[in-house]
């Protein structure tokens, strides 16, 4: 199923975000995760693409797998990080010889070591480079980008960030996923800025559920996402208790949802990191299928 397909006629989008793990432990343990979130009828599953001497020569392998393994439709990311467009296009014939329909087209962090993303030479500056390729080379593929409701961190200002958004749509992308956030507040200022922008593609919240207080802490220091300051003192109530942070963090992404379900959100798009307990929670409680 194309992404286009899966907001299409008024359908609602549940989808989840995994990485490639590191050792087959941890595969068996992303399958048994998803075998368990799989009651619950994604729409589709993505794949992360790690940076450099990472994880991300598996990208394409894992998400050819999980979509033969649970006949779910399947993303795979892909960034511009020192990659030439020769190398990309070659990542792209073998992600459609793989019979991978989606691609979440993305610039990339800079990779370790690196203050500052620099353009690869042969290669692209940015996202909306990548979306046009995609779509002028490999049009049978649906195509997610990315957006920041807290914006990006380094746009100048929300309008710029916003502009550049609109960049990779019309470039040709069919979705976006948002970066995480805590606060609906910051969801819906960018929801009416996204639509008197006229960016008419439907916009997907991302959902992180907190499951460790020091983990998101680091997370959201990277992407500039902030916690309120009523939700952070909850979790440092429990900073000692492990299961007291994981029942903090679950009870507040059940209302978070369920405030941006009352809004009329066209779906939901969870980033996991591999794990299924706290995401499982949250579904069962909005009573929430794809």
């Amino acid at each position: 199923m194309k992404i286009v397909d899966v907001y299409g006629k008024g359908n609602f989008g549940l989808s989840f975000e995994i990485f490639p793990p590191k050792t087959e432990a941890g595969e068996s343990l992303l399958f048994a995760a998803l075998e368990a979130l799989m009651a619950y009828r994604p729409s589709f599953v993505s794949c992360t693409y790690g940076a450099v001497g990472s994880t991300r020569e598996n990208t394409l392998e894992l998400t050819a797998k999980i979509s033969k393994t649970f006949g779910v439709t399947t993303a795979a990311h892909r960034t511009c990080v020192e990659s030439t467009i020769e190398e990309i296009l070659r990542w792209l014939e073998e992600a459609a010889d793989l019979g991978i329909e989606n691609i979440v087209a993305l610039r990339g962090d800079p990779p370790k070591g690196q203050a500052e993303f620099k353009k690869p030479e042969g290669g692209f500056a940015y996202a909306n480079e990548l979306v046009a390729l995609i779509r002028q080379k490999f049009r049978h593929f649906g195509i997610v980008v990315a957006g920041y409701p807290e914006t990006h961190q380094e746009a100048p200002s929300p309008a710029v960030d916003l502009a550049n958004l609109a960049r990779k749509v019309k470039a040709g992308a069919d979705a976006v996923i948002t970066q995480l956030f805590y606060d609906n507040r910051d969801f819906f200022d960018f929801r009416r800025r996204y639509e008197e922008a006229r960016i008419a593609v439907p916009l997907i919240p991302g959902i992180l559920p907190v499951v460790n207080l020091g983990q998101v802490q680091r997370i959201t220091s990277m992407c500039g996402a902030k916690i309120p300051a009523l939700f952070l003192a909850e979790l440092e109530a429990y900073r000692d208790d492990p299961d007291g942070q994981v029942s903090v963090g679950v009870r507040y992404a059940i209302r978070q949802c369920r405030e941006l379900l009352d809004a009329g959100i066209p779906g939901l798009h969870f980033y996991l990191l591999n794990k299924s307990e706290a995401t499982f929670q949250i579904l069962q409680a909005l009573k929430l299928s794809g």
